[in-house]
């Protein structure tokens, strides 16, 4: 699925990932850096809290963030992500209430465990100009 998403990503893009833990917000982002063809390897940057990961076919980076940690708005802003929001595609898992003053502009995926233990629900929805006219069906 990130893979598929990825081909409707772009520089500029803010993508914020929400779920529970082992919802599996991680293997989505590997699948958008697989579509983006950047340099990995994708893991959960918990400790680092961000990664850059550089294009290896001329396309934006992937800045890839886990808030988990952050204690709030001000550790976010000290992370400086709107430095490089513009020319990359910037994914911020656990970014839920956190990220949204970055762009008016967002994707927001929600990913739940469903009854199955390999079945995945996820919700999507564009916020802001840029998604308006982009179908997510």
């Amino acid at each position: 699925m990130g893979a598929r998403l990825s081909a409707l990503l772009g520089p500029g893009d803010l993508v914020v990932l929400s779920g529970p833990l082992g919802a599996g917000k991680t293997t989505l982002v590997q699948g958008l850096a697989e579509g983006l063809k950047v340099r990995g390897p994708i893991t959960s940057p918990t400790f680092v809290i961000a990664r850059v990961h550089p294009s290896l076919s001329g396309g934006p980076a992937l800045v890839h963030v886990d808030a988990y940690r952050l204690g709030g708005f001000v550790e976010v802003d000290d992370l400086d992500l709107d430095a490089s929001l513009e020319e990359s595609v910037t994914v911020v898992e656990w970014g839920e209430g956190l990220v949204e003053g970055l762009s008016e502009d967002r994707l927001e995926v929600h990913i739940e465990r469903g009854a199955e233990d390999e079945e995945r629900l996820v919700r999507l929805a564009g916020v802001g100009p840029r998604w308006s006219a982009v179908s997510l069906a």
